[in-house]
């Protein structure tokens, strides 16, 4: 599809790779970008259009779909990681949160732009999903599992919104570089490589990015045994 004189709609925008994909659209020649943040306060970007939008509230969600009526490609990116270590302890109030901002946030977006993307010819919709997907950690239990659901939800709604000739693409990668990633001492992708190699994957039709070694390596051995 065309980036150049797209309408687009980050959520999470504001810091990190949210802010890294709203970047690219602007550079390939998006005519604007909708940047979504629970206080639209911290957009800065002067490139993007502030939009207030907490994704677990039905009424931001509402608002925005009906403010960002003009939107042809929609990237759920906002998501929360957790506490780390929670797998045998503590309370599920902050794993329920989790869920709720990753996976049912994501949903409920999706949903309320689908007829959006509908009446304005298709366009695409866009998960960042990670390699979490596919693969659990006693210490982020919780995001890892809101990860897996949220790369079904994908599979699901590329079904569901084929006939209206929606793109739907998932978006895979280990660790990147980024304020929620600082407590690991690991190897890292930049946000902007995130970006681009989502972008590339929008012009090229393609349906799922494998933004670095990590989420191609863990890709391939899907099908192998379990150790």
């Amino acid at each position: 599809m065309d980036i150049k004189g797209s309408v687009a709609l980050v959520t999470g925008a504001n810091r990190g790779i949210g802010h890294a994909f709203a970047r690219a659209l602007v550079e390939h020649g998006a005519a604007k970008v909708y940047a979504g943040a629970r206080d639209p306060a911290t957009v800065t970007d002067p490139d993007l259009t502030p939009l207030r939008l907490d994704v677990t509230s039905a009424e931001d969600i509402a608002a925005a779909a009906a403010a960002a009526g003009d939107a042809t490609i929609v990237i759920n990116n906002a998501g929360i990681l957790g506490n780390v270590g929670e797998l045998l302890a503590g309370s599920l109030d902050t794993a329920r949160q989790v869920l709720e901002v990753n996976f049912f946030g994501t949903w409920a977006v999706s949903r309320a732009f689908a007829p959006v993307l509908a009446r304005n010819g298709g366009g695409a919709l866009v998960n960042m999903l990670s390699v979490a997907s596919w693969k659990g950690n006693a210490r982020t239990a919780a995001y890892s599992a809101s990860k897996a659901a949220q790369w079904s939800l994908t599979d699901a709604l590329r079904e569901g919104l084929r006939d209206q000739g929606t793109l739907v693409v998932g978006v895979h990668a280990g660790y990147v570089d980024t304020d929620g990633a600082a407590w690991l001492d690991a190897p890292k992708i930049e946000p902007a490589q995130v970006a681009a190699k989502t972008m590339q994957a929008l012009l090229d039709d393609r349906v799922e990015v494998l933004a670095d070694d990590a989420a191609r390596r863990l890709k391939a051995t899907l099908s192998q045994p379990l150790d």
